[in-house]
């Protein structure tokens, strides 16, 4: 095309598209929204609906919501917001926006509903997977509800507060996408739908294992003198840190899930030299190894001699519940290789191929992170079987700590103050919500006490940001977990539960207990159908203002009588009982020497009175104060009561 032609055409196409030039000069190719806007959603219901996004600046914007119409105008650096006035629940609608006079630069969302949107946040047990949760495959069939809508939102670890996530988008909830969700949320979400008979959408922003302050805001941190250091100790970092941090992290979980230098094919073999290993008696955790703190990948192999009645038939291995992710090999061969101790099968079937004469050699390689790793006892859950005798797996073991490589160093930058705040929650404010549900407060059993104050500052914090008032903040308690005790003794876990219930003198809040229903193996126990079951109840009660009842027997208040202790109640229900057929459980009395015995108790009314024969003048009381507390007082609903102590003697997490 010669020069005079092209010149030619240019002036005929700019002739027709002159929108397109001055688009392109302009800067800004279309209206933009943040991606918690998107086709699917869900937006709440009964308030002045937020919407907002980015354009041309100086531009007219125009948005309708069904046949509603609202307007708003960009600032000068191009952002927008409107509000459409409230909506009753229902739907479908599309929305669609545009700057005024350039219809070019629409956006339309279809398939969206009105009615009641929670925020989903915490750590791993708010994370934690319908599919990986109790009676999945079921849960799964069934969960055909497209009222109902996720929107996950991705991992992010930002400096600054953001104006959007990295990614997610609103999900319909059905047999394939239900798997991702959170089984808390999901069970939550379909209780509430069912009852209330409205769409319900739940933002999921979760990341497992972290602590309350990456959760808040840089500004309410430097408020307290317990966070302002740790929050500007992060002006030192850059997206260089997280970006090395991230290259760690694939290198860290590929030695994890994948044997290093063909390990799995050399160190299972029974002729490979073990002379130089370390004996350890099992069944043990590495805490108790005698090693200190150890974080990596550790190989145990135990050598067996088989009765020659074995010989020919195919074994059952039972393996207790190791802890961490682990593989098993049986005279070389790799019988599993499971991931997380979550995983409930500890029965393995050895194939009557492998199975010698004599002596087996069998080998684990056992991931040990964050403290934890190795057999739990009892012994007599280790064995092999033909299903006639049983041989013992406990005793000697040899074990090495150095066969792969080092894993290396983790800054874990998702823990540090504010970051999952800055690229998680900021992103979402302020989309319209009806309120929060959070399970949280693993990560932060060893400042226990301190939690007193931090977890009041995020829900302070979050509200103070949403401009909707005291919205409903309800959470979950701490589950009972780790080794029962014989005796009475002091609990990080116990000092934290404590902790979240005094956060209920913060207004329009709402616990749920689940002392009861907790894992002494797992962090993350599989009825997570009870948990989201129980956390509805109490948005029944206290958002939805329906008559129920919503939690478990609180502590009130307390007289002494001679030998008794008497203790009073609140939400007692149609009465206080026990959980099962034995006597009141759970109780432990102490004298001015604070020394605490298990008690007798008994329900008188709804009443318990506490006393013991080795306490003559008793002046305090605890209540399944424990890690993992045997305790068995409930009201008639069957919802548990909620630990507590009379004293206010110093704990142990308190500096």
């Amino acid at each position: 095309m010669s020069f005079i032609n092209r010149i030619f055409f240019l002036a005929i196409v700019f002739s027709l598209c002159p929108a397109v030039f001055c688009n392109a000069q302009s800067g800004y190719a279309q209206v933009t929204l943040p991606k918690v806007f998107g086709d699917n959603m869900v937006l709440q219901r009964g308030i002045n609906i937020p919407v907002w996004g980015n354009a041309t600046p100086g531009s007219l914007i125009v948005a309708t919501l069904g046949k509603v119409s609202t307007k708003a105008k960009t600032d000068k650096d191009g952002k927008w917001m409107l509000h459409f006035s409230k909506f009753n629940a229902g739907g479908p609608y599309d929305l669609k926006i545009s700057e005024s006079g350039k219809p070019y630069s629409a956006i339309k969302l279809t398939g969206i509903l009105i009615g009641d949107v929670w925020l989903a946040s915490g750590q791993s047990n708010m994370e934690f997977q319908v599919q990986q949760a109790r009676d999945a495959p079921n849960e799964i069939g069934k969960a055909d509800f497209p009222q109902i809508r996720f929107l996950i939102v991705e991992h992010d670890i930002k400096l600054t507060p953001q104006s959007d996530f990295l990614a997610g988008k609103w999900k319909l909830c059905d047999t394939n996408n239900v798997k991702q969700f959170s089984a808390v949320a999901y069970y939550f979400a379909r209780k509430i739908h069912r009852e209330q008979n409205v769409p319900i959408g739940i933002i999921q922003s979760t990341w497992g294992g972290t602590p309350v302050q990456t959760w808040t805001s840089r500004e309410m941190l430097l408020t307290s003198t317990a966070t302002r250091a740790k929050i500007l100790a992060n002006d030192t970092l850059s997206q260089n840190d997280f970006a090395k941090d991230s290259l760690n992290m694939v290198r860290f979980w590929d030695i994890v899930y994948h044997p290093q230098g063909s390990s799995d094919k050399i160190v299972p073999l029974p002729e490979y030299d073990d002379s130089g290993w370390t004996a350890v008696e099992m069944p043990r955790t590495v805490k108790d190894f005698g090693i200190g703190k150890y974080e990596g990948m550790m190989w145990l192999r135990k050598k067996v001699v088989l009765p020659p009645s074995f010989t020919g038939k195919q074994l059952v291995l039972n393996i207790g519940l190791p802890e961490m992710s682990y593989s098993l090999y049986f005279n070389g061969a790799e019988i599993c290789k499971t991931i997380w101790s979550s995983n409930p099968k500890q029965f393995y079937t050895i194939p009557a191929s492998l199975v010698k004469n004599g002596q087996n050699t069998i080998c684990i390689r056992m991931a040990m992170l964050w403290g934890g790793g190795g057999l739990n006892p009892p012994a007599e859950n280790i064995y092999i079987t033909d299903n006639v005798a049983k041989v013992s797996l406990a005793g000697k073991w040899l074990y090495k700590k150095d066969v792969e490589p080092a894993l290396p160093q983790i800054r874990n930058y998702q823990n540090y103050s504010a970051l999952l705040f800055n690229g998680m929650i900021h992103p979402l404010i302020p989309f319209g919500i009806k309120g929060v549900i959070w399970y949280q407060g693993e990560a932060n059993d060893t400042e226990a006490y301190r939690y007193r104050e931090l977890f009041p500052m995020l829900i302070n914090d979050w509200r103070q940001r949403w401009h909707q008032g005291n919205l409903p903040f309800l959470y979950v308690q701490l589950a009972n977990f780790k080794k029962v005790n014989p005796l009475p003794s002091e609990s990080e876990w116990a000092e934290l539960r404590e902790a979240q219930t005094l956060t209920l003198s913060q207004p329009n809040t709402g616990m749920t207990c689940i002392i009861d229903i907790g894992d002494a193996n797992s962090i993350h126990p599989l009825n997570k159908q009870e948990v989201g079951r129980r956390l509805a109840l109490i948005a029944d009660k206290k958002v939805y203002e329906k008559n129920v009842i919503a939690s478990g027997p609180m502590y009130k208040n307390c007289a002494i009588k001679g030998k008794d202790i008497i203790i009073s109640f609140t939400d007692t229900g149609s009465g206080l009982v026990t959980s099962d057929i034995d006597s009141l459980k759970g109780f432990a009395i102490a004298g001015d020497d604070r020394k605490f015995y298990w008690a007798s108790a008994r329900i008188e009314g709804n009443k318990v009175i506490v006393s013991s024969d080795k306490v003559a003048v008793p002046v305090a009381v605890r209540y399944a104060w424990a890690d993992n507390p045997v305790c068995n007082l409930v009201n008639k609903e069957g919802l548990p009561a909620v630990p507590f102590r009379t004293d206010e003697w110093k704990g142990i997490t308190q500096k």
